[in-house]
């Protein structure tokens, strides 16, 4: 049995970040990764992805990305490798974590590769692994050819013939954009509103310090305007940040309302449109968290974990990192990690200190 002061689960940017700041600090950690590789959970993402954020606001705390603009999924997913190794954090790869309990002597972390005690558990992993497709997918004819956004990679995957994208989100978008080179390509889906400039452009770069300071500061749980912000991500979707519909337009994507069943084995619009001629079906229609080897009862009745700015608030040293909206709009984001981790770090910090006084002390 390993023993250890902290597991952090997950070595993806908020497991890392995280790492830094207990490293920093001297704690005694692991961080666990499923994966063979650090970075394999961007390398797993389709080829053409390019994140939104400069490179100032892709790196994670005590080393810069190092690239020109911003980074490609590849470039994305080296520095993640590159990052750990610089700071020697203590990260092992290949140990999938099957099981999380709790008992009088602590948590109980199981893996593939051998068990661990721990004081507190850092679960900064699990949180877009799950594809949600929607109930009448299996409805489809089998002749046409489906798959979720999550696991296309290259429009080499797709069938001869019409292409349905479904979910006009940025995922959905970049890749429609990728496939109507190749493809005739029918969107479907409500569109949940666009960044106002080019973010790649002069005016993109001025505007994106005062988004970002934005999304992390005002636009959080504290707020009014920020709760009514993240209720509003949180039902309709963030909005489309690098692509507009003029370049939807442009490439010649044909835009469909929402796709809502299906008729003798094909898609079927809410206005009643019957799609005969689709061979291939993406389903850019979101995901959902695994947290299903977390065999404690912190979840509410949505199978979210309830915890306050990442803090457990049914199980003492159980924490989270990198959950959509968690504290802020930019939680998710690099920078959200960052400053969510900063956080975190001080409150296991304070509570280490607390355990570590005696009782008659108090």
């Amino acid at each position: 049995m390993n023993k250890v002061g902290t597991v952090v689960i997950g070595a993806g940017q908020a497991g890392l970040a995280i790492g830094y700041y207990l490293h920093k600090d001297r704690e005694d950690f692991v961080v666990l990764d499923g994966n063979e590789r650090v970075g394999d959970c961007w390398r797993q993402r389709y080829d053409s992805l390019r994140l939104f954020s400069l490179p100032r606001y892709a790196s994670l705390p005590g080393l810069r990305i190092g690239t020109q603009d911003c980074p490609s999924r590849d470039e994305m997913a080296d520095y993640l490798e590159r990052y750990a190794a610089h700071h020697e954090l203590p990260v092992r790869t290949g140990v999938r974590v099957t099981r999380l309990s709790r008992d009088a002597e602590g948590f109980l972390v199981e893996t593939t590769a051998g068990d661990w005690r721990a004081g507190n558990v850092v679960v900064a992993a699990g949180m877009h692994t799950v594809p949600r497709w929607p109930s009448f997918a299996d409805q489809l004819d089998p002749s046409i050819k489906q798959l979720h956004s999550m696991e296309y990679r290259n429009p080499s995957q797709l069938a001869d013939g019409t292409v349905l994208v479904v979910g006009a989100a940025n995922s959905g978008t970049d890749i429609a954009l990728e496939a109507v080179k190749t493809h005739r390509t029918l969107l479907a889906g409500r569109h949940p509103g666009q960044v106002p400039v080019d973010i790649d452009s002069a005016a993109g770069h001025f505007f994106t310090p005062i988004v970002m300071f934005l999304f992390k500061y005002v636009l959080t749980r504290g707020t009014p305007m920020g709760r009514k912000a993240i209720a509003n991500a949180v039902r309709n979707g963030l909005p489309l940040t690098r692509n507009k519909l003029e370049h939807l337009d442009a490439a010649g994507i044909e835009r469909i309302g929402r796709i809502e069943g299906t008729r003798d084995g094909r898609p079927v619009t809410a206005d009643g449109e019957v799609l005969d001629d689709v061979r291939t079906v993406v389903w850019s229609t979101g995901s959902d968290p695994d947290h299903r080897w977390i065999d404690l009862p912190v979840f509410d009745d949505a199978g979210r974990p309830r915890q306050e700015r990442g803090v457990s608030t049914d199980v003492p040293g159980l924490y989270f990192l990198g959950l959509d909206f968690q504290y802020a709009i930019a939680s998710a984001s690099i920078q959200g990690v960052d400053r969510d981790a900063r956080f975190l770090v001080k409150h296991l910090a304070r509570r280490t200190v607390a355990r570590a006084i005696p009782v008659d002390s108090r």
